[in-house]
């Protein structure tokens, strides 16, 4: 089974041969390197840019302006705060001119903790890009999703911004969710498309890409990961696989979680996340971002104005800790951001209210 770095290479190997992408570029993005996570070793249009952040987004609204398919990548999300002016213009571009220009560009960037990143390599941003209108926002959770979700954001006329859960980057598909096209044998998949280490092997060797098939998540359509009936957890990325974790220990105990993978976070599926409330009447958002501020808010405020008298318990929010960053040591990192303990808590202390 292919990993989430692999299946997003795959992605836009699909992209640039066959979808129109022109340039993949970014810090370290091109060879040798392919991207400090490696997911765009070996692809024919990778190219390395200055380390601009500023830079990287206004080439690629020039080129998305000028006919070209762009995808760029901010190396981390950390340094992409300093794009928001830009990220605005190519968020507004296509309403300020009443759809006379479209902006086709991809931006992606890791995002979040769980690598040990400390201060400058853990931040989140999925709070700061939803607050950027003209931008759809993805995030997926697993390798399948990652790879349909890149490809609808390819082909898509305006901005999507690709946020890449770096956690998971590294985590294997699970069991029937392979890539359509992607070999049995995850060893061979590996041979065919991971660049070797040793450099004399590097020297000769060529990336033989499977005969992939196209295969489209639409944007703003969320999942349902678990199924349940006592407490929606509405989440995204990093946490979906720590919140079923959570589901299902708390499954031996009688508590039955409903685990929803937004996958999008703008659009985001009102119509899934009414329906799971309407169905288990509690609610729990999950997310790395900070508190204040943060982006489970607007959906919890949604979901009481909305389904108040649906509700048997507060809503509630889970995220990451006010804090100005997050700390290198285990502990430091474990106080600042959801982890499958605290989700697991969150989730019992919601199931034994009652109406």
């Amino acid at each position: 089974m292919a990993t989430m770095v692999q299946a997003i290479r795959m992605a836009l190997h699909v992209g640039e041969s066959r979808l129109g992408v022109t340039d993949i570029f970014g810090e370290d993005v091109g060879p040798p390197l392919g991207g400090a996570f490696t997911a765009t070793q070996n692809l024919d249009t990778a190219w390395n840019s200055p380390l601009d952040e500023r830079g990287i987004v206004g080439v690629a609204i020039g080129l998305a302006l000028a006919g070209a398919k762009p995808v760029c990548e901010i190396q981390f999300c950390d340094y992409a705060f300093n794009t928001i002016d830009l990220l605005k213009i190519a968020g507004n571009t296509h309403w300020a001119c009443a759809g006379d220009w479209n902006v086709p560009l991809v931006m992606m960037t890791p995002v979040g903790a769980g690598i040990r990143g400390s201060i400058y390599h853990s931040h989140s941003f999925d709070a700061q890009a939803t607050r950027i209108p003209g931008w759809k926002i993805v995030m997926p959770s697993n390798p399948l999703d990652a790879y349909g979700l890149m490809l609808s954001a390819i082909v898509d006329p305006n901005p999507v911004m690709f946020l890449k859960p770096k956690a998971l980057l590294r985590v294997k598909a699970k069991a029937g969710e392979r890539l359509p096209g992607e070999p049995d044998d995850d060893k061979l998949l590996a041979k065919m498309i991971d660049t070797p280490v040793s450099p004399a092997e590097r020297a000769k060797w060529k990336p033989q890409w499977p005969e992939l098939q196209e295969h489209y998540v639409p944007i703003g359509k969320a999942k349902v990961a678990r199924p349940g009936s006592h407490v929606t957890v509405v989440t995204y990325g990093r946490n979906v696989p720590m919140a079923l974790a959570a589901a299902d220990e708390l499954a031996a105990e009688g508590v039955d979680a409903e685990i929803l993978d937004l996958r999008s976070l703008h659009p985001y599926d009102w119509d899934a996340i009414r329906e799971s409330v309407k169905k288990t009447h509690r609610v729990l958002c999950v997310n790395e971002d900070t508190e204040v501020t943060n982006f489970g808010e607007h959906i919890l405020r949604r979901v009481t104005e909305e389904l108040f008298y649906e509700l048997y318990a507060p809503p509630t929010l889970l995220a990451g800790a006010h804090v100005p960053g997050i700390g290198l040591a285990d502990a430091l990192e474990h106080a600042s951001v959801p982890t499958k303990e605290k989700i697991r808590a969150a989730i019992s202390e919601l199931a034994r209210h009652e109406p």
